[in-house]
């Protein structure tokens, strides 16, 4: 598999401290932001994100808000839903709005990186479906 860039959105620099540093792995490039808009201001500037792993409670901008704001003007990458805080109803909006999947904080780091290299297999899917149809 390619490399992975994965932007992690959270409010808490703490978690994306520790999660940049253990994700420091090969096949894996990790961006910040500490906030939906930081993260929207990233996505606006790089066209290599495959995964956003993005948390649900910010100030600011939530994460359902960020998500549709994904899903509207990047609709190939994949969104992960994070919460340390979540209800069935927040879960349930943030897959309905096309999230890949949701998991709860705290949550060990080989599923949240299982959970990415699944999210890029299927990105990957979708662009190969979408070069063949335009080739034919």
């Amino acid at each position: 598999m390619d490399s992975t860039t994965v932007l992690l959105v959270d409010d808490e620099p703490f978690f994306l401290e520790t999660l940049e540093k253990r994700m420091d792995l090969p096949g894996f490039h990790v961006l910040t932001a500490a906030g939906g808009k930081e993260g929207l201001a990233v996505l606006a500037e790089r066209a290599d994100v495959d995964v956003v792993l993005l948390d649900m409670q910010m100030p600011g901008m939530d994460g359902i808000q960020v998500l549709r704001e994904i899903r509207r003007a990047y609709p190939l990458i994949v969104v992960i839903m994070l919460s340390g805080h979540t209800t069935i109803e927040s879960a349930r909006m943030g897959m309905a709005l096309g999230a890949f999947d949701y998991l709860i904080k705290p949550c060990p780091v080989d599923q949240i990186l299982a959970r990415i290299r699944e999210a890029k297999t299927q990105k990957t899917v979708q662009e190969q479906k979408i070069n063949e149809a335009r080739s034919l």
